[in-house]
């Protein structure tokens, strides 16, 4: 995956996946309409264009959602559910957001070792952040390491220099959120 483009997951995902991924590294502040809108999403109306043949994988596209527009406890709700791989990723992710970071690697052991992890270590090496120290620590051997990724966010968020971080934390959203849409469709 070279870019991401929220319209290559049909037209109901397309308007939420739409503007700004880059999150802060903590909990965010969600927007009221976002609410309000993604209180009415369900895997019917987001996946109508789509044949679901892992429903698992759907709902991690649900949490996935709810993390993006900065609604951790509802994709809390949603993550800790569903008893996969990318379900336990997920949940690491929004641990990390909300600063329990030794519970969100208390997750990331339960992923093992996933599919996006060696997607993200080249397309981490990508993004031209040069000799940032965060992208040096979660790409060590050429994958990427979600426990120094805990570690480069906990750090990142005491030193308030975290846009290497943030920068990283888009592109591991989009390539899990890119994964779990097409294992969810077969894609």
């Amino acid at each position: 995956m070279d870019t991401f483009d929220p319209a290559a997951y049909g037209p109901a995902f397309a308007p939420l996946l739409a503007g700004d991924r880059l999150r802060t590294l903590g909990s965010g502040r969600g927007d009221a309409n976002a609410r309000r809108t993604l209180q009415a999403v369900t895997l019917a109306t987001v996946f109508r264009d789509a044949h679901l043949v892992d429903l698992d994988m759907a709902r991690c596209c649900l949490a996935g959602l709810w993390l993006l527009h900065d609604f951790l406890d509802e994709s809390h709700s949603i993550s800790q559910q569903i008893e996969t791989p990318s379900g336990s990723f997920w949940h690491g992710v929004m641990h990390r957001r909300e600063g329990d970071f030794s519970n969100a690697k208390y997750w990331f052991r339960h992923v093992g070792p996933h599919e996006v992890f060696s997607e993200l270590g080249p397309a981490i090496a990508q993004l031209g952040l040069g000799d940032s120290k965060a992208v040096q620590r979660v790409t060590s051997g050429g994958a990427f390491d979600p426990y120094a990724f805990v570690d480069a966010c906990e750090a990142a968020v005491r030193s308030g220099d975290d846009l290497a971080c943030r920068e990283i934390q888009r592109l591991e959203w989009e390539h899990l959120f890119d994964h779990c849409y097409r294992t969810a469709t077969g894609a």
